[in-house]
């Protein structure tokens, strides 16, 4: 691979024996991820040191060009009132202003050929480059680190893994901003199954949330699906090591989907579909984006196959700065603490979902399923943030629940339902009055020491996430809840928005956070009932934030009105 060269691999070794020596032999290094959080996960434990012949696949993020200019497109195309609203960014775009310098791209190719790093693969964008190596090799690349073998996680998920701190040398720092594939493991589901609850008479009651009963919610009528005429599609992306089945969506259909057109496959799975039992969060993922989002192309990024060095989330990064034509709404279930993650590991995240909302992808994250959290710091109580659903440059997705849980009524907070501040966000201008007004007039605010008040608040929306039917390893399963399940709803209704907007000639809707933030949440029921979770202390008693009239950290603007949505989305 050479610098001019967006994929493909590098070449021979030749005349750089001596240069890795000199790399080593310096006693200047630096650690790109200091304030890293090593911690085994909850629930993993160590099978010993890894082999050291033993073959690794490790992820290079190279130092981009041009951020603030990005920064500053991402505003000016997604800002209904600027003149470039809607004039999105190609993949080629993007590339051209984000890619290293040609002294970064040098510099780090003959750093790792003189490693013995072998079939290293790069992006369209140049700003990653994925090479393998022995485990013997990658501890000599990266002084300090020790790779492990672990297990852990419901599905006894494998993955090597490095817990202590690695440096670089310091010709490096400038041209590096980590290395992917050492301390960071594989996400475990947060879904919850409630027991059956026991109704006595079922006249006018609903026993958990269906496509019928979100539709009915949501007021969709059975014309409210995709046309099947134009380019349009969304996506889900999965990293828990779960997969959908074919036959389990079919099964969904007939059981749910009776009462409006809808198609019956996945129409690409990005990755590879592992064999053997479904998984309920993959499943959910995919029932509920293609029977809300109904009748539109559907494609599905996958994690099982991946290499046990691997990084999932990371990988499907890497896959949007490698397509030039995806989907136009992407819904993820994933998060972690920010507290867990380097500084530099999420600023870099960060701008790869700058890059995305450039090129007008709508990426949609659930706000998870642990309230405001809670961790302790120097002895003291704070509520934990999560990200990326702390990112500035996404639209994170609360959750509700019905008010009376049998009957389809007025929405309530979901207890479960993450929201809060970054710690390491600043608070984004389109959001600057709505998170003034409530901070200011909540009655409700906890202790100011457990939040950073001028941090990037979220969520931004909500939609229901309690008490939802999936079928999954052709089994009906009833009363899964979760920010899994809102999300994916959420977002095939604005897949169905972007039908009505290619239709009519206008571009998708992109990031669409500056506009919601304009209008106010019109279009959006307001959630003004109920507290989540948190801390469960003396000062707090497990209460985080609470709803109210307008934009809260619990429930965001509310949940979907689709006409009334549809409405306010489609002025140009």
């Amino acid at each position: 691979m050479t610098a001019d060269k967006p994929k493909g691999r590098m070449g021979p070794r030749s005349g750089l024996l001596g240069l890795f020596a000199l790399f080593v032999a310096g006693k200047c290094s630096y650690s790109p991820e200091p304030d890293q959080q090593r911690r085994l996960p909850p629930g993993w434990v160590s099978l010993g040191r890894a082999d050291p012949e033993e073959e690794l696949s490790l992820t290079f993020a190279l130092r981009q060009q041009n951020v603030k200019r990005l920064s500053e497109l991402v505003q000016a195309v997604s800002d209904p009132g600027s003149p470039r609203y809607g004039k999105y960014l190609t993949l080629e775009d993007v590339a051209e202003l984000v890619r290293p310098s040609p002294l970064t791209l040098h510099t780090v190719q003959k750093w790792l050929l003189a490693a013995g790093a072998r079939n290293c693969h790069s992006v369209t964008t140049q700003d990653f480059l994925t090479c393998w190596l022995s485990v013997r090799q990658a501890e000599l690349l990266l002084s300090g680190a020790e790779f492990h073998h672990y297990v852990g996680g419901p599905a006894e998920t494998h993955a090597v893994r490095s817990l202590h701190p690695y440096r670089l040398p310091k010709a490096l720092a400038p041209h590096v901003d980590f290395v992917g594939g050492l301390h960071r493991f594989p996400p475990t589901s947060t879904l919850r199954q409630h027991p059956e609850p026991q109704v006595p008479g079922t006249v006018g009651l609903h026993l958990g949330v269906t496509p019928s009963v979100i539709r009915k919610r949501y007021n969709l009528t059975a014309q409210d699906v995709g046309s099947g005429t134009t380019n349009n599609s969304q996506a889900c992306a999965q990293f828990l090591e779960q997969y959908f089945h074919d036959s389990d969506l079919a099964e969904f259909m007939r059981l749910f989907g009776g009462d409006f057109a809808h198609q019956a496959s996945v129409a690409r799975v990005v990755g590879q579909q592992g064999r053997g039992r479904a998984g309920i969060e993959a499943s959910l993922d995919v029932e509920y984006l293609m029977s809300a989002g109904a009748n539109i192309s559907t494609w599905v990024y996958s994690s099982p196959g991946r290499h046990e060095s691997q990084e999932p989330f990371l990988q499907w990064l890497l896959l949007l700065s490698n397509e030039s034509a995806l989907p136009y709404v992407h819904t993820v279930s994933y998060g972690d603490d920010e507290d867990s993650l380097s500084s530099t590991y999420i600023q870099r995240v960060n701008t790869e979902l700058m890059k995305a909302a450039a090129r007008g992808l709508t990426l949609l994250f659930a706000s998870g399923d642990s309230g405001a959290g809670c961790w302790s710091v120097s002895g003291r109580h704070q509520f934990r943030p999560s990200f990326p659903a702390s990112s500035p440059y996404v639209t994170t997705v609360g959750g509700t629940s019905f008010q009376n849980p049998f009957r389809v009524t007025d929405e309530v907070v979901d207890y479960i339902s993450g929201g809060g501040f970054s710690n390491v966000f600043p608070r984004p201008s389109y959001q600057e009055e709505a998170v003034t007004r409530y901070l200011s007039s909540s009655p409700h605010l906890p202790p100011s020491s457990y939040f950073n008040a001028s941090g990037r608040a979220y969520p931004d929306v909500a939609a229901l996430s309690d008490g939802y039917w999936v079928v999954s390893n052709h089994v009906p399963i009833p009363w899964v809840s979760g920010t899994s399940a809102s999300t994916p709803v959420f977002g095939g209704l604005l897949s169905l928005i972007n039908e009505h907007r290619i239709l009519r000639g206008l571009p998708p809707l992109g990031f669409l956070n500056p506009r919601l933030y304009q209008k106010h949440g019109a279009g959006l029921f307001d959630v003004t009932r109920g507290c989540h979770e948190s801390c469960l202390n003396e000062e707090v008693e497990g209460q985080g934030f609470c709803s109210g009239p307008g934009w809260d950290p619990v429930t965001g603007w509310g949940t979907p009105n689709f006409p009334a949505l549809l409405k306010t989305l489609m002025n140009p």
